[in-house]
């Protein structure tokens, strides 16, 4: 009797070709590497290293659309660069920006989360999500999927959640959690130590720098919630740890994936409540 022959797959964390029937990928170390809905693109999306970041730029740009066709008349078109493209406020509140105003008043918690996808203007998500790109490998290589997406997930919302105990009446914007990321790869960089470790610090230092310089100088940048986004980052990176210290493992993944599914439902019931409310109230 022949030999069935084995069935190659390209990994879909590090796209090496690998069987089937690998139990952990040789090259990267991903668990089950040949299940079905790892193949998907929505698995590809969540398991790849690219691919996670790609995802998160991919649901701020899907929300900021939109967040304009909500209310397409009433976009800013000024020659202001910070307003330009902007959504209306009405829109922004009806897809879920968070503060005080939106927690106190309308008793919406899931706003600390659906916040982190929503942008003000054209430029806002254009800063945020060049920031995503440069920044979010980094920690990415370092603390693996399903810590990276704690670190944003949860970074974001304490950073919200600081703001909003600041008192800030009307938030958004994913730079809590690209602050979180900061945090993250800040701690990171002073923990390992030597040429390598120094260099991430010094290089993600500059980025700190760089951000609050920019909030104290533009008007209406919430700093309460850069703040608290790059503190909850280095404490969350403190806790979970990082790969040359701790391999990724199951508790890691699976909070990682219940970040997702919070995501996902938080963004499916913002844009299905905001369209109900738009256009059948």
């Amino acid at each position: 009797m022949t030999e069935k022959p084995k069935k190659s797959i390209l990994c879909p964390n590090c796209s090496k070709l690998i069987s089937a029937d690998e139990k952990v990928c040789p090259y990267c170390g991903v668990s089950r590497p040949g299940v079905w809905w790892k193949s998907l693109p929505l698995g590809k999306g969540l398991f790849s290293a690219d691919g996670i970041i790609k995802t998160i730029i991919y649901a701020n740009v899907g929300m900021y659309l939109i967040s304009i066709l909500m209310n397409p008349t009433r976009m800013g078109l000024s020659t202001n660069p910070l307003t330009f493209l902007s959504p209306s406020n009405n829109a922004l509140i009806l897809l879920g920006s968070t503060g005080t105003i939106p927690i106190d008043q309308m008793h919406r918690w899931w706003t600390l989360i659906s916040a982190n996808y929503l942008h003000g203007g054209l430029l806002h998500i254009l800063f945020n999500m060049i920031a995503l790109y440069q920044i979010g490998p980094l920690t990415l290589q370092e603390y693996g999927v399903g810590r990276f997406i704690i670190i944003y997930t949860l970074g974001g919302v304490i950073g919200f959640l600081v703001s909003y105990f600041a008192g800030v009446r009307l938030t958004l914007g994913a730079s809590a959690a690209i602050c979180s990321l900061i945090g993250a790869s800040l701690y990171y960089g002073k923990s390992r130590g030597g040429s390598y470790g120094q260099a991430v610090f010094k290089h993600i230092g500059g980025w700190v720098l760089a951000i609050f310089l920019f909030g104290f100088l533009v008007p209406g940048i919430n700093n309460w919630g850069h703040g608290g986004g790059l503190v909850a980052g280095i404490i969350i990176g403190y806790l979970l740890s990082y790969e040359e210290r701790k391999r990724e493992n199951l508790i890691h993944k699976s909070l990682g994936a219940i970040c997702v599914v919070l995501t996902v439902v938080v963004l499916a019931w913002a844009v299905s409540s905001s369209f109900y409310y738009r256009f059948f109230a």
